[in-house]
């Protein structure tokens, strides 16, 4: 019996890469995000009995309850869900940076991310199912200006693990997942479409690939049941710890 994934921000990066690895490896997806062109774009590779889109603002929770209640009968009983809808926006320091910027962040990378688990909780119960949050090194690593992009992945990792506890029993598997540096439009999106600075931040870095990324996540997902991934941080081998940041006065 085919398994369905609902997959968030499946437009580009991590989702639209898991999207293309579910489906090759058997599975139905749900793939969201709000560019509804380039969901029927994986719609048109992947196949329409294969892959169903659901266009709409991952803030809008009037949107999410109307694009959940659409579902077609065979793609309502969802076994996995992959909260990847995410961004980073701004790279100044706390002092200097924009208030709205910091409310984006926490509307998706928190608040909408909680709010749809929500929904989806009796579902995967019912089926055993399984969660895959997208959290990122950033909740565990600072660095200047990652402020409260990192505290929102901080959240991520913490609620992944506090749904870990309360659904002990139930035979959900929950994984908080937190990457490293992987080049995808994040660092587009992060600096509004500057290209200099996003080629110059993965310059000779070898980054890891969304593909990368949706083949740990295929892996994940496609354990034995009776196995859980607690956390699991992953960095390209080119990239790893900085040193403590000293101040020293003059």
């Amino acid at each position: 019996m085919l398994k369905t994934a609902l997959i968030t921000g499946a437009t580009s990066g991590f989702g639209k890469a898991s999207a293309q690895r579910f489906v090759e490896a058997g599975w139905r997806v749900i793939a969201t995000g709000r560019r509804a062109e380039r969901l029927q774009k994986l719609v048109d590779e992947l196949g329409a009995d294969k892959v169903h889109p659901a266009a709409f603002d991952i803030r809008d929770l009037g949107a999410m309850d109307a694009a959940l209640s659409a579902l077609p009968d065979a793609f309502k009983n969802v076994d996995l869900l992959i909260n990847n809808a995410g961004l980073a926006l701004g790279t100044a320091p706390a002092q200097q940076a924009d208030l709205e910027q910091w409310n984006t962040m926490i509307d998706t990378n928190v608040r909408a991310l909680a709010a749809l688990t929500y929904k989806m909780l009796p579902s995967l119960i019912e089926r055993k199912g399984g969660i895959i949050n997208i959290s990122s090194v950033a909740a565990s690593y600072p660095y200047p200006g990652g402020n409260v992009y990192g505290a929102t992945k901080a959240f991520v990792t913490q609620f992944s693990l506090g749904l870990r506890s309360d659904l002990h029993g139930t035979g959900v598997r929950v994984t908080s997942y937190e990457p490293g540096m992987t080049e995808t439009e994040f660092t587009l999106v992060r600096t509004k479409g500057d290209q200099e600075a996003s080629d110059k931040l993965y310059q000779g870095a070898n980054p890891m690939s969304g593909d990368d990324i949706a083949q740990t996540l295929l892996w994940i997902a496609n354990l034995p049941p009776h196995m859980n991934i607690n956390r699991i941080e992953l960095m390209p081998v080119n990239q790893s710890f900085s040193p403590f940041q000293v101040y020293r006065s003059e």
